[in-house]
């Protein structure tokens, strides 16, 4: 039975826990007991039309004919650029509230803003005439007593890392580019350098505040709500809005070593290329010199193959001890980098050209790209075959050097000896996948932003994933939340991302707490 009961009113749903400031008439000092069945009370249509309902509640709206409408729906991927009915820009919770309950009302889909880096452009819902409920002005970066940081779902990454820093010289895991958002980077996973040290960005939420479809705010924690605790990191796109993450962060390295090698001639043998990759992929996994200290990633485009990652250590344990069994019988690098630095400005580093400093406002932000990305995850179990490799190089030599348009590829090491990331049980959270060894991520781009996408292009970038998986048949592979891959159907999509164990799961909850399916995209629970 699940563990899940809801307040039937709307503006005063339990604010007893994290209640924000100007959530309108909270008052109560904790939240009503759960009972064992849940008393979710789904809010029923009536013929009022979206744009009265919000008027009504005093809710900050941006329509289309609204003079700001076009840069607030400007995508980060301007390849899937999708026309909103209303992008709704809250500086409350209770116009979050206020804003979910008309769209229930009137049957319109939802799907929160944070950074707004969705690869599908499902922060624009994915299709046209969702409502966009935009977290720009949820800019909160606090840290507790007790280390635990009180982050607003509209945070940058980069802001969040300085924040932290500034305050109490911790840190949290999580990726390099600065200006995605915490709300679907952490929701969905949250991978950096860093994880396999101290796992995922997900993997530090202690707690949750978050609208769900029928207007009730909640906390949830592993003891409060876990049914929504559970559902809200993995798949929060499908179960509510997060207006503040808790997450657990910890002391900030004193070094970190940044380090890279390129290494020359691969684009010319596929054979050659291979038993590089199968010397870097034997040394991923030696548990006599590989650690949770250390964070690998390969990076190749047809033009240029290097290695590079972090190690959060000393220079002369990575120097004498790492680096040379990494480089034990690869081509001598054609050039190299390594240099011990401080937490902030390895992050630095990492996130360049980009500063760590990013507007928080949705139009001064203007970095955006006209690309198609997949992903592809390995498990430890089943590592990358000499067969495989051979295959994927192959056409990568055939095909990648005179792609039709710039792409590259990473391939970074989730697994090995000692991975955190690996360690919680894959029925913690709706982020089951907790046996990758490697991630891939391919992805191609035009070049020039605005520029049409060609079909060739899509055609060379599932390509790449096919010269891998087409080579080792029986083995399953996954896909990583955060590079969401728009050209798969939802079924495709359920079972690549979750798995029908966790999917199952995610829909018994989503016909509880959400059966008119408020929140929504072409792929989500219950699609």
């Amino acid at each position: 039975m699940l563990s899940l009961a809801f307040d039937s009113r709307t503006a005063t749903a339990y604010c007893g826990i994290g209640c924000q400031p100007g959530f309108g008439t909270c008052s109560g000092s904790t939240p009503p007991n759960s009972p064992s069945t849940s008393t979710f009370s789904p809010s029923t249509p009536t013929s009022t039309t979206l744009q009265d309902c919000l008027g009504a509640e005093n809710v900050p709206v941006n329509f289309i004919d609204s003079a700001g409408f076009s840069a607030l729906a400007e995508p980060y991927n301007l390849r899937l650029a999708y026309t909103p009915a209303v992008i709704v820009v809250p500086t409350t919770t209770q116009h979050i509230i206020d804003a979910v309950l008309c769209a229930g009302k009137t049957n319109i889909q939802v799907q929160a803003k944070s950074g707004g880096h969705s690869y599908a452009s499902f922060s624009s819902g994915g299709q046209n005439g969702a409502m966009v409920i935009d977290l720009e002005s949820f800019q909160q970066i606090t840290v507790g007593a007790e280390g635990v940081a009180q982050i607003g779902g509209g945070v940058r990454l980069g802001e969040m890392a300085l924040g932290i820093f500034n305050q109490s010289q911790r840190a949290l895991p999580h990726g390099t580019c600065p200006g995605v958002g915490i709300g679907g980077h952490a929701s969905h996973g949250g991978f950096g350098l860093d994880s396999r040290m101290w796992g995922l960005t997900l993997d530090t939420i202690v707690g949750l505040d978050a609208v769900l479809a029928n207007g009730s705010f909640i906390h949830a924690t592993s003891t409060a709500y876990p049914d929504m605790f559970y559902a809200l990191r993995g798949a929060a796109d499908s179960f509510g809005i997060i207006t503040t993450f808790y997450l657990q962060t910890l002391a900030a390295p004193t070094a970190v070593v940044n380090w890279q090698y390129s290494i020359p001639g691969m684009f010319v043998s596929a054979a050659t290329t291979t038993a590089v990759f199968m010397q870097i992929q034997a040394f991923a996994q030696n548990t006599s010199v590989v650690d949770r200290k250390l964070g690998l990633g390969v990076y190749l485009d047809g033009s240029g193959f290097s290695i590079s990652g972090t190690y959060i250590g000393d220079l002369t344990t990575f120097t004498t001890k790492v680096a040379p069994e990494l480089l034990r019988g690869l081509p001598t690098p054609s050039s190299s980098s390594v240099q011990s630095l401080g937490w902030i400005e390895s992050l630095t580093l990492l996130a360049s050209p980009q500063p760590l400093q990013q507007p928080t406002s949705r139009t001064s932000y203007t970095l955006h790209d006209d690309f198609f990305a997949k992903s592809l995850v390995v498990p430890s179990s089943a590592p990358l075959t000499t067969a495989a490799l051979s295959s994927y190089f192959t056409y990568i030599i055939q095909n990648g050097v005179n792609a039709p348009n710039p792409w590259f590829s990473i391939i970074n090491l989730y697994g090995g000896p000692d991975s955190q990331i690996n360690v919680p049980s894959p029925s913690s959270s709706a982020y089951s996948d907790r046996s990758a060894l490697w991630v891939l991520q391919h992805y191609g781009y035009t070049g020039s932003t605005g520029s049409p996408y060609p079909p060739t292009s899509l055609t060379f970038i599932n390509g790449l994933n096919t010269a891998i998986t087409s080579a080792m048949p029986s083995t399953t592979f996954g896909g990583y939340l955060n590079y969401v891959d728009p050209s798969l159907t939802a079924a495709q999509a359920h079972d690549l991302y979750y798995g029908p164990a966790t999917y199952a799961k995610l829909l018994s909850i989503k016909n509880v707490v959400d059966p008119g399916k408020v929140f929504s995209n072409p792929q989500s629970i219950g699609n």
